[in-house]
């Protein structure tokens, strides 16, 4: 496997000299997050940030995200233009060395939490999400940790009206056209598209979630062949569903070529509503087999590109929710020793 990093550029309060001492670190994921979803990227920018990651010894091969502009999920005629910007965007991200694109198709919402600073019995801080508090939100009036700024009130209730039209048939029918338009552009370049599945794997403010199940994925697959029409396992995301056996799908979907990018999230079950928090990456921590999701990956000789998942803030550290150095530095530790352990253990037989 690749390990890599998730890093927000030159803002982002973790330098790439941090990143680098990480043992096993091969690279970095990020993107071009100075540009308004739907815009061509400026390929200056894309060069820039890989010699910045090149001139610390990093390779800069996984773009998250290039977002899919909101006019493309619901289907509307100005789509074609935005799908013109985004397979342009895809010819310059891989002129300049990208494999995988990871990308999302979750309406307006694409990661939804109810506190960014849940307490832990050790004293951390970690994301959650909570059922109850979850339904007390008002669409309308709302205050959503991490994405109360993302649209004006105003801008925010027109989209929610527009997607009242929206069934859950027409959003993947919408992303099947999506799909068609590009993968025959990331086959002739060998870009690999990675879906992040829905984040929680539910439907938000009637809002429809496609990418949530493994029935899900297979209509995907399904419908769109090219195994460059991949997943983005993440662990969190599809954990976050108690019927989601998170075991076999990483062993189906890696053994068929369609897993990516792996983002590695372990997570604590609060109730039987599907509630959460994030936990440490160590299986016993939360509620999610990691080891066995590592194992069955290793099983089938998956070699592509892993980085840890959101962290919690620990050692007194008061960073970016999700995105400190320190938690994810332990789960890199973490998931170098099981994919070692594991491969070691196939090699021997």
């Amino acid at each position: 496997m690749k390990l890599t990093f998730r890093w927000y550029g030159e803002t982002d309060s973790i330098p790439l000299d941090y990143i680098r001492q990480i043992p096993n670190m091969s690279g970095v994921v990020s993107s071009c997050y100075e540009v308004k979803v739907g815009e061509v990227w400026p390929i200056e920018s894309l060069k820039k940030q890989k010699q910045l990651c090149e001139d610390k010894g990093l390779k800069f091969e996984v773009i998250e995200s290039i977002p899919v502009h909101e006019d493309i999920k619901l289907g509307k005629p100005t789509r074609d233009k935005y799908i013109a910007n985004y397979i342009e965007n895809i010819r310059r991200v891989a002129s300049i060395g990208v494999k995988v694109i990871c990308y999302n198709f979750m309406p307006v919402f694409d990661w939804t939490r109810t506190n960014l600073h849940y307490q832990n019995a050790d004293g951390s801080e970690s994301l959650s999400f909570s059922f109850d508090d979850f339904k007390k939100l008002d669409p309308k009036n709302l205050h959503l940790p991490g994405w109360d700024e993302s649209y004006t009130k105003e801008e925010l209730n027109s989209l929610l009206d527009e997607y009242k039209n929206i069934s859950h048939e027409q959003l993947f029918n919408n992303l099947v056209y999506f799909l068609n338009k590009i993968i025959p552009v990331c086959d002739e370049l060998d870009v690999k598209m990675a879906i992040h599945p829905d984040d929680p794997p539910m439907d938000i403010f009637s809002l429809p979630r496609i990418i949530s199940t493994e029935e899900d994925l297979d209509r995907l697959f399904e419908a769109v062949k090219s195994t460059n029409n991949g997943l983005t396992f993440c662990t969190g995301s599809l954990g976050a569903r108690k019927d989601n056996d998170l075991v076999k799908m990483a062993d189906k979907y890696s053994r068929a070529n369609r897993i990516h990018f792996v983002h590695l999230r372990n997570i604590c079950y609060t109730d039987n509503n599907n509630s959460f928090y994030e936990s440490g990456h160590y299986s016993k921590t939360g509620s999610l087999p990691m080891n066995k999701i590592v194992q069955a990956l290793v099983k089938n000789h998956f070699d592509g590109y892993v980085r840890p998942d959101h962290g919690r803030n620990i050692f007194g550290e008061n960073k970016k929710p999700g995105y400190g150095l320190f938690d994810r530095a332990l789960g890199c530790a973490y998931i170098n020793g099981l994919f070692e352990a594991y491969q070691d253990d196939l090699e021997d037989k």
